[in-house]
């Protein structure tokens, strides 16, 4: 399987989207979540049904549990509290890790048709946790100008599977997130799991030449019949949480945006490049404010 990580608002919704047109690739969407917002709240699936009457989940559920319930849900939530948490990363040995990590095995292992599995997750907890518990997991760190980040994380975004406000954090928050988060993948690296990184700037402006390495290194074919230079063709996917693009359908245009130089206040762009720096160096941005 393969897991997306690094911080919400770095292009991970996309390039899973686009990881899942490739033959075998099965996108899920933050598995994460599955639990909370697909067993327990019944969203909707990235297909536009409901998360009980979607028969790609149904499938999964029968075959990895025999169905799904709010006790399973309970259960691993429950367990995620104790052993999912970034300030466990440290030492992510818990006695509740094997059943932890066997419930998303089950899921990956029950997903149909798949070559390739994408978790967009994010959390680099969770990657640990899968690594701690012998998944052969294979990351994609996906990083992108924490600035550009912050401009992100301050804008008001509705769920379109509810209508309610998106989190939003100001700028030291997103800029300790970011820092953690990339830390930690990094740290994973170092502990022998295979972390391949991945900028979004990179993807949005040469698509062809950063999927085709990416997939090759995945094991998967890089047939990109579905790109057309910078224009993508998204077929419908059963993601089963996400920013809004889950949703999205048809031809999109990749765009690298930097509305942040001009909406971002300066104020905050020097703050986030101060917080964020040496790492934000270290992958290649530079700190220049606009």
């Amino acid at each position: 399987m393969v897991f997306l990580g690094g911080l919400g608002r770095s292009g991970t919704t996309l390039l899973e989207r686009l990881l899942g047109e490739l033959p075998g690739a099965v996108p899920l969407g933050e598995v994460v979540h599955l639990w909370a917002r697909g067993v327990l709240a019944d969203e909707p699936c990235g297909c536009g049904a409901r998360f009980a009457e979607c028969p790609f989940w149904r499938l999964v559920g029968a075959r990895a549990f025999g169905g799904w319930s709010d006790a399973l849900a309970e259960r691993v939530l429950h367990l995620r509290q104790r052993i999912d948490r970034t300030r466990r990363i440290p030492r992510i040995a818990h006695p509740g890790l094997a059943e932890y990590v066997t419930a998303y095995r089950q899921v990956y292992e029950s997903v149909p048709g798949a070559q390739v599995v994408i978790d967009s997750s994010k959390h680099a907890s969770l990657a640990h946790c899968l690594a701690a518990g012998g998944l052969p997991v294979r990351v994609v760190q996906v990083v992108r100008d924490p600035r550009a980040v912050a401009h992100s994380w301050r804008r008001s975004v509705a769920r379109p599977e509810d209508g309610a406000p998106m989190t939003r954090w100001g700028a030291t928050r997103t800029s300790l997130h970011w820092t953690a988060q990339n830390l930690a993948l990094d740290l994973l690296a170092r502990r022998g799991a295979q972390v391949t990184r991945v900028r979004y700037e990179d993807l949005v402006a040469d698509p062809r030449a950063t999927l085709t390495t990416l997939a090759t290194r995945l094991g998967l074919t890089p047939t990109l019949d579905f790109l057309d230079g910078v224009t993508a063709r998204l077929t419908t996917s059963h993601t089963v949480s996400g920013n809004p693009m889950r949703f999205t359908t048809g031809q999109i245009r990749l765009a690298r945006d930097d509305s942040w130089r001009s909406a971002l206040p300066r104020r905050h762009q020097s703050l986030v490049a101060a917080l964020t720096w040496p790492l934000r160096s270290q992958y290649g941005y530079r700190g220049e404010t606009a």
